[in-house]
């Protein structure tokens, strides 16, 4: 058995075409629902949350950015207060024994600073002095102070240039020159600055330790001369010698009692004392000499205290305002969250904008006739979603354009051999070359016939297509459709030499179209007596099973060959290059049972093996049975 080559004859390159394999569309399918990571909501929500989020930081930048500065600013006003009323008092308590007299050093440091400034001794909470005492309300002290005012143990954060034994050198004590002694060394540092004047040291000053030496200062790489004397002035004065000697005896007696050697004191240029010799980097003496030095002076200056500043009637400083600077920086930093919001507005816009523009230029293609027009998927989201259904719809367009010019060719082919027939049979009687007899009415009337099947077959056909081919069920005896079948098809079978057999389970019943199952079944069988040679053999068979009833219509012919078995329910496919009137049918036949099947929700498939036969099984739904769930 092969394919429904029911066709008349015709043109050898038309059949040839008709033989080829058919390209079909395969619409891809489309997921129900967009990936949230790949939602264009999501994408549009992440867009406003990086500009909300740009926004956000550049503002707290800036804030961030003006308080620092301004909390800066404060603390480094602060610290310089702190530093100018920590470094007044440390001078006064260097060159005083006791604080009797700070009231006057206080008042004038509240007032240069505009801060309350309270001096307390260590460990005893009542004010040595209080700048802006509250009457009636005693004074209490912070956890901490602000410093701790103590001459022979400088705070190096809040002065800096201490020196390295952290003893201010303003403290002199016994060293401290009288003013006679003073005077002298007045007279002779003028003398020796007029000296180096002479030989052209124009830059040289006077100044004034805090012992009461006086010092040359020399510019830098300003070179002396041994006319001028000027190592004069290093020389100790008899007050300088007696301190200095005391604070040897402090220090050698300390290295004495660590079981180091003694050592000898010196004044360096500014009258201070250093240890001579290579003995200054030892630490046990460098240690020895501050220690020294701490008890020597202790009687000479003022008992360690306690200093406490606030600003209980200053405003703070660390608030927002308006200045030059800042609004410069609100500017700066509104002009970039701008700039950020509409860069990324703009990529985001023409990530948006790109696809759509290209699917608006291939729907513009589409309405132009361009069949092939299509639009590239470049992502999972909405917008992609609505590209892979306009490429589905656009291929299917263009596969119905294809059928259809297709369907044209292929029904003028089917129409165009009888009617030539008709045309030619009439136009012989006409030119007295054929007999006007019964034959030719017979050959006429034969033609005409072919082409009401054809025009019936296409009627079917496109009814089933448009679903518009309406069923009758009713309950059917699957034996006695196919006795009707065999009975109908038994004259054809016997003058083509054809054995025609049934063999039917008499119980099953089904709901189908009665006539349209005969349609079937008989269009299967008519296909099978046309391809069983003579002498071959078709048989009707059918089975339940699984639910579905089975009806299978097998032959003894030639069979088809694999890459020709997809096409058989093609319409007007044949896989036969030669056909005669014999042979021929409308090409619609299998077409036909294929939508016949599928109105009545079941299937026909085909199978066969060259030089081995063929079998088209028709697969129909069985009734419910009763207990059936459902």
């Amino acid at each position: 058995m092969g394919p429904d080559t029911s066709r008349p004859d015709g043109d050898e390159a038309s059949k040839s075409r008709r033989a080829a394999p058919r390209w079909r569309f395969t619409p891809k399918p489309l997921r129900r629902e967009v990936p949230l990571r790949r939602s264009l909501l999501l994408r549009l929500l992440a867009v406003s949350v990086v500009v909300s989020v740009c926004s956000v930081a550049a503002t707290a930048y800036v804030v961030v950015q003006m308080t620092a500065v301004a909390i800066r600013q404060e603390q480094g006003q602060a610290l310089a207060d702190d530093a100018k009323a920590y470094d007044a008092l440390l001078g006064y308590a260097a060159r005083h024994p006791d604080w009797s007299d700070v009231t006057g050093t206080v008042a004038a440091l509240a007032r240069r600073t505009g801060h309350r400034i309270v001096l307390t001794s260590r460990g005893h909470p009542q004010p040595v002095a209080d700048s802006d005492p509250e009457p009636g309300v005693p004074f209490r002290p912070p956890a901490k102070p602000t410093a701790v005012i103590d001459p022979l143990s400088v705070n190096p954060d809040l002065l800096p240039r201490s020196a390295s034994d952290r003893i201010d050198p303003r403290a002199a004590g016994p060293f401290l020159l009288p003013r006679g002694e003073r005077d002298r060394l007045d007279i002779v540092a003028s003398r020796v600055q007029a000296c180096l004047r002479e030989v052209g040291q124009e830059d040289v000053r006077i100044e004034r330790e805090p012992s009461g030496r006086s010092r040359l200062v020399l510019p830098p790489g300003a070179s002396t001369t041994v006319r001028c004397a000027i190592t004069a002035l290093d020389d100790p004065t008899p007050t300088e010698k007696k301190a200095l000697s005391a604070l040897s005896t402090l220090v050698n007696t300390c290295l004495a009692h660590r079981g180091a050697p003694a050592v000898t004191l010196s004044l360096d240029g500014r009258g201070r004392p250093v240890v001579a010799g290579r003995e200054t980097g030892r630490t046990q003496v460098s240690s020895c000499v501050a220690t020294s030095r701490a008890e020597q002076l202790a009687p000479y200056v003022a008992p360690a205290a306690q200093l406490y500043v606030s600003s209980p009637g200053r405003a703070a400083t660390t608030f927002f305002a308006l200045s030059p600077a800042n609004k410069a920086r609100i500017a700066g930093g509104a002009a970039l969250v701008l700039l950020v919001t509409v860069a990324v507005t703009v990529l985001a816009g023409i990530r948006l904008v790109r696809p759509l523009r290209a699917l608006t230029a291939a729907v513009q293609r589409l309405a132009e006739g361009d069949a092939s027009a299509q639009v590239r998927v470049t992502g999972g989201d909405e917008i992609g979603r609505l590209s892979v259904a306009f490429n589905s719809m656009a291929g299917r367009r263009a596969e119905l354009e294809r059928l259809r010019k297709a369907m044209v060719s292929d029904v003028a082919h089917e129409l165009r051999t009888p009617l030539s027939n008709i045309r030619g049979w009439l136009e012989a009687a006409e030119d007295g070359v054929v007999d006007n007899d019964a034959d030719l009415l017979a050959s006429v009337l034969e033609e005409a016939l072919l082409l009401q099947h054809i025009i019936d077959d296409l009627r079917d056909l496109a009814a089933a297509d448009a679903g518009e081919l309406r069923l009758s069920k009713v309950p059917v005896q699957v034996a006695d459709v196919l006795a009707q079948t065999a009975n109908a098809h038994r004259a054809d079978a016997d003058a083509s030499g054809v054995t025609l057999t049934v063999t039917a389970d008499d119980e099953t019943l089904i709901d189908a179209d009665p006539v349209r199952l005969r349609q079937m079944t008989g269009n299967l069988v008519s296909n099978a007596i046309r391809h069983t040679p003579r002498g071959g053999t078709v048989t009707l068979h059918s089975r339940a099973a699984d639910g579905t009833v089975r009806i299978d219509v097998a032959d003894t012919g030639a069979g088809i060959a694999p890459d020709e078995l997809p096409h058989v329910f093609d319409r007007f496919w044949r896989a036969e290059k030669s056909r005669s009137r014999q042979t021929g049918g409308s090409g619609l036949g299998l077409s036909i049972v294929r939508k016949l099947a599928e109105t009545h929700g079941g299937t026909v498939t085909a199978r066969s093996a060259p030089g081995a036969g063929s079998v088209f099984r028709l697969t129909l739904p069985l009734p419910p049975q009763p207990g059936d769930d459902g």
